[in-house]
């Protein structure tokens, strides 16, 4: 652990590169998005402007990389049915996208608009690792025979996440309300699904 006063310690690699993210952690948590500047992330963190620079090209970048710290994954539910499962899922990212934590993170989509490389960033696990929580779900699902075996890929097994998102990003609502999240599910997702294979005989 570092001793008080250890401060003046020259800190390199890994080791700035961590006080400068719980930095900007802080400061995130402390003031959103709009209160993060670069100098102020610089003076928690004890450096100065240029070896943030050196790391991150912009506040946005060091923004979303700071969101990255916060968030965190959960095992997917399992309550026995795919309908139970998918909105479950639904119901925890609506918690999130609702909280503090979830106004931060759009904050940051917004400040990123169209860029889609800080989009992806935005993820809180880049690529196929986002869709795992689903592709699990959905799984279990074709396990059951309640779902086709063809519906397992990750653009369908996460487009009831992507139509959630929607209402956020496109819509800007503070929250959605349960019977949007049951209209997903019921009216979208559970057909999708279940109409990708073949009908049963």
């Amino acid at each position: 652990m570092r001793q008080p006063g250890a401060g003046q310690t020259r800190r390199r690699g890994a080791a700035l590169e961590e006080a400068i993210l719980r930095a900007a952690v802080d400061e995130l948590t402390e003031s959103g998005y709009a209160g993060l500047t670069m100098d102020k992330v610089a003076a928690r963190a004890g450096t100065n402007k240029n070896a943030i620079y050196r790391r991150w090209p912009n506040r946005l970048a060091l923004g979303i990389a700071a969101y990255r710290q916060l968030a965190t994954t959960v095992p997917p539910p399992d309550t026995g049915s795919l309908r139970g499962d998918v909105l479950e899922l639904l119901r925890q990212a609506n918690r999130h996208w609702s909280s503090p934590l979830g106004a931060i993170l759009r904050e940051l989509l917004s400040a990123a608009g169209g860029t889609s490389e800080l989009l992806a960033q935005l993820q809180e696990q880049p690529g196929d690792a986002a869709a795992a929580p689903w592709l699990t779900t959905l799984g279990r699902a074709v396990a059951r025979g309640e779902a086709a075996p063809e519906a397992l890929h990750p653009r369908v097994a996460t487009v009831a996440i992507v139509l959630l998102r929607n209402e956020f990003v496109v819509r800007g609502v503070p929250t959605a309300p349960d019977d949007v999240l049951v209209e997903i599910v019921d009216e979208v997702y559970l057909p999708l699904v279940r109409r990708l294979g073949p009908s049963p005989s």
